[in-house]
């Protein structure tokens, strides 16, 4: 088992969800979106949780079709996990993702968010059940 935190990404071309994992609590907490579809904001962004949760490690959920084979998103996701890897020589891991945001807006239902009131909100929990979902099952390495 990965000892110490994790982060988690739920990766978009306009939002970018953010979850806190602790693999040895198996634990996962919503934590920030980023909204910006400029690298340079979203990457200073990530820079300064880095710094605040000290992570191990990133969980970055892989975006596919129902059937598994890869869309567009998938090569931009791939890619953002390598510049992770890249930038922060810290372990990633891609987890399949699909399903992920249906998760996500059942666990806000049941919390009594509903509506318009889920969308500030909905990328950060998707990456919590993106964290989730690697506690069961790791999936692909890099670095």
């Amino acid at each position: 088992m990965h000892k110490g935190t994790l982060l988690g990404f739920d990766f978009g071309e306009q939002r970018i969800g953010v979850a806190l994992g602790e693999p040895e609590l198996g634990i996962a907490t919503p934590l920030a979106t980023i909204s910006s579809d400029s690298n340079e904001v979203r990457f200073a962004a990530i820079g300064k949780l880095i710094e605040e949760w000290q992570p191990t490690g990133f969980v970055v959920g892989l975006p596919t079709h129902m059937d598994g084979n890869a869309h567009a998103l998938t090569a931009l996701c791939r890619k953002f996990a390598q510049r992770l890897h890249g930038r922060y020589r810290l372990p990633v891991w891609l987890v399949d993702e699909r399903l992920t945001s249906v998760i996500a807006e059942s666990l806000l239902e049941e919390a009594g968010v509903r509506g318009r009131k889920q969308k500030p909100v909905l990328d950060q929990v998707a990456a919590q059940a993106i964290v989730m979902a690697w506690f069961e099952e790791p999936g692909e390495r890099l670095g």
